[in-house]
């Protein structure tokens, strides 16, 4: 465990720009406010040439494959077995333009669904782009999902064309094959030995048909509000929801590329996060190739070792990541990170859930400087607030609204809805209360509506904002603090209180490796704090540890926020993305149903 666990966290880390690096993209935050639009972050794209529109694809590879950039490696893959494969942008462009020649030859119009059932492979990459080239729409499936999840999504998408590989199909398609009328075609990732024998119906091999094709294709006039994506995201109860984005997105994925991930000309960029999810989608293949850079795809799962090699070795400049692989960071000590040579990394950045201080500070002390957090949502298709290269970081703290996207933190009434007042305007917060972190529409990026669920998409709306359904507060300085989701916030005696508060207090103390917090009934207060624990070795979950973990947290936290009981137990339950998933904890607790749990990271076995 890092020395950084029971220290202190200081309240603010001074930015210190080395020598040598390229300046900030964002130098100074209020004159970038006051000077940016999203009409000239549109002019920082070409358009489809003759005026045709805008399409994502042309943006992240044609344009740079037709120019300056055409022979810059535009992915760099690692494969879990030691292998590597460079392409440039000029082959990207080939090799997309063939996945569009192929949809083409298949029948496959513009509007139709394409959905991906793959690892961080390269046809990944192909199968976005060129689906997007062809005026399809691309919707990404998590690989680790189990046959029913991947049946909900692709039933709900009406996908056509499934993309995967023939190992994924046998597991998590056969079984559920008969209950997908719509799907056509399925295009199989593998040695021809391979695919050959899966005997999939519908089956192609992928590489055979991309050598066959053409390695031409002209983008069809593509409408900027032309649907372009379709990101499925859990709901609390029931059916997944399906976030719908279009190609005008790609001027947010410019704009914060540039300006929250300080993306230059020549950058090598790496984004951990899995394809399946809205992350590996904006920031693993958009943005990044939008700015012509080098990106990172490693096949290989999260090892401690080989990540700061691969930091090392590929002479990463910008590392986007996530809190739970920092946590496993920090759990092997910042010595670990000394062995290696990280100074081509200037910026490093996580997402997913909030950055709690400790790791915030962890980064000075283990790759020379802070890791900047920052907040968005599937919905939001960007980056709505960060830390920025060139601020002070405060720890804990989201950050500061990207420069376009007006944000505010809206009051509620005893229902938890948005306080409106007699006019119907939303009422904001005063800066340190609480409340409902909200966004003024129109940023490129947000969706667009929820697939077949327009009262669903309507209830985002309130009073002149899209409100998240986080809570949060805003300081004198303007920088916007996580508290939790709407339905996780705990209210006992009257105080409202953020479980990532209570959380990241617990985990300052060496002897928890994991926390989850939830609110519990209380006949007296309405609601106690009780907090799960997943001890550290060599502690022990005894009553002696709990007894010691109460009185931490009263010393912290104060006896109005500190949990009134402590339960052990050997996993907190997560998705994928790492984020804590307060409402099964709730549900298991009380006795209530699960609601969807086809996101969720496997439970250890025990």
């Amino acid at each position: 465990m890092t020395a950084l666990r029971g220290a202190p966290v200081p309240a603010r880390i001074a930015k210190a720009l080395r020598s040598g690096d390229p300046p900030p993209n964002l130098r100074d935050y209020e004159q970038a406010r006051r000077a940016f639009s999203w009409e000239q972050a549109r002019a920082q794209l070409d358009g489809l040439p003759h005026g045709r529109g805008l399409n994502i694809a042309h943006e992240a590879v044609d344009r740079h494959a037709a120019g300056a950039r055409a022979d810059t490696v535009a992915l760099r893959w690692l494969g879990r077995t030691g292998t590597r494969r460079e392409i440039s942008y000029r082959e990207l462009g080939e090799l997309t333009s063939r996945f569009a020649n192929v949809l083409a030859g298949l029948g496959v119009e513009p509007g139709a669904r394409v959905a991906s059932l793959l690892g961080r492979v390269p046809e990944l990459h192909a199968a976005a782009l060129g689906t997007l080239k062809r005026g399809a729409v691309f919707s990404p499936l998590f690989s680790a999902f189990g046959p029913e999840p991947v049946r909900q999504r692709l039933a709900l998408g009406e996908a056509r064309v499934l993309v995967t590989t023939p190992r994924l199909y046998a597991r998590k398609v056969a079984p559920v094959r008969e209950e997908l009328p719509g799907l056509r075609h399925v295009l199989l990732v593998g040695e021809p030995d391979e695919v050959a024998a899966a005997a999939v119906p519908g089956g192609i091999d992928l590489h055979a048909a991309l050598a066959a094709a053409g390695p031409a294709w002209e983008i069809p006039p593509t409408d900027p509000e032309q649907l372009a994506l379709l990101h499925f995201t859990s709901g609390t109860t029931g059916m997944p929801k399906g976030a719908m984005h279009v190609h005008e997105a790609v001027v947010a994925h410019w704009a914060t590329g540039s300006l929250a991930l300080d993306l230059h000309p020549g950058d090598v960029f790496w984004c951990t996060a899995d394809p399946g999810w809205v992350t590996g989608t904006s920031y693993g293949i958009v943005a990044p190739l939008v700015h012509g850079v080098t990106v990172v795809v490693d096949e290989g799962e999260l090892d401690v070792d080989r990540w700061y090699r691969i930091l090392q070795d590929e002479r990463v400049n910008v590392w986007y990541t996530a809190p739970t692989a920092v946590r496993m960071l920090m759990r092997a000590g910042a010595d670990v990170a000394r062995e290696y040579d990280l100074s081509a990394l200037r910026f490093a950045a996580s997402v997913g859930e909030p950055l709690a201080p400790e790791a915030v500070a962890w980064g000075v002390e283990a790759l020379g400087q802070p890791l900047h957090d920052n907040w968005w949502q599937t919905e939001t298709g960007g980056i709505m607030v960060a830390n920025y290269r060139a601020m002070d970081v405060k720890p804990g703290s989201m950050g500061r609204p990207l420069p376009g996207i007006e944000a505010a933190i809206l009051r509620r009434d005893d229902e938890g809805r948005v306080l409106l007042d007699a006019d119907g305007r939303a009422v904001e917060a005063a800066d340190g209360e609480q409340g409902e972190l909200a966004l003024r529409p129109g940023w490129p990026s947000m969706l667009r509506g929820y697939l077949g669920e327009p009262e669903r998409y309507a209830r985002c709306f309130a009073g002149g904002w899209y409100c998240s359904g986080d809570l949060a507060r805003r300081d004198a300085e303007g920088y916007y603090w996580f508290v939790g989701r709407g339905d996780d916030v705990i209210k006992s005696a009257g105080h409202l209180i953020g479980p990532f508060e209570v959380e990241s207090a617990l985990l300052e103390n060496p002897a928890v490796a994991e926390c989850g917090v939830i609110g519990v009934p209380d006949e007296v207060a309405g609601q106690v704090v009780k907090a799960f624990v997943v001890p550290a070795p060599p502690a022990a979950a005894d009553p002696a540890l709990a007894r010691e973990l109460l009185g931490w947290a009263r010393r912290r936290l104060g006896p109005a926020v500190a949990p009134r009981e402590i339960a052990f137990a050997a996993s907190i339950p997560k998705n994928r993305s790492g984020k804590i998933v307060r409402r099964l904890l709730r549900a298991r607790e009380l006795g209530l149903p699960e609601g969807d749990v086809s996101t969720l990271e496997p439970e250890p076995p025990s």
